[in-house]
């Protein structure tokens, strides 16, 4: 009998296996990490539309949404703001990943604004803000 998993076997065999599901109550609970330790999970991405059902439910957001709030922020501040601190902690979770995959694996995504589709200069500019000097995320 083997204690190998269907994951593991997936890893074995050079499949990256990605989790299209970011929040922070999975990131603040341990999950994320379980999930990279029992499924070998070695990436994740995520899209406003997973964003706004994280946002939606629990309250681990409730906190920075009224300090955003009382600040002023307009929406796309909060939730530019929001999404790249989640982006951040998901990619300090994933660092040891992309250290011991030297930069194949270990990443997270996260979609750039959809106005933006047809503005190369502004999606560079706002995938370089994403990746600025708040993140810790690697740079390839």
């Amino acid at each position: 009998m083997t204690d190998t998993t269907p994951t593991a076997e997936l890893s074995a065999a050079g499949v990256s296996i990605w989790l299209d599901d970011l929040s922070r109550q999975r990131i603040a609970s341990g999950g994320l990490q379980d999930l990279i330790d029992t499924k070998n999970i070695v990436g994740v991405t995520t899209n406003p539309t997973i964003f706004a059902g994280a946002l939606s439910k629990g309250e681990a957001y409730v906190e920075q949404v009224a300090a955003l709030a009382a600040s002023g922020a307009t929406v796309q501040e909060a939730v530019f703001e929001i999404t790249t601190d989640d982006v951040t902690a998901a990619s300090d979770i994933f660092r040891p990943v992309y250290d011991r995959t030297n930069g194949v694996d270990g990443r997270v995504s996260i979609e750039v604004e959809p106005g933006l589709a047809h503005d190369a200069a502004g999606t560079v500019a706002q995938a370089q803000g994403a990746c600025g000097p708040r993140s810790t995320a690697p740079t390839p």
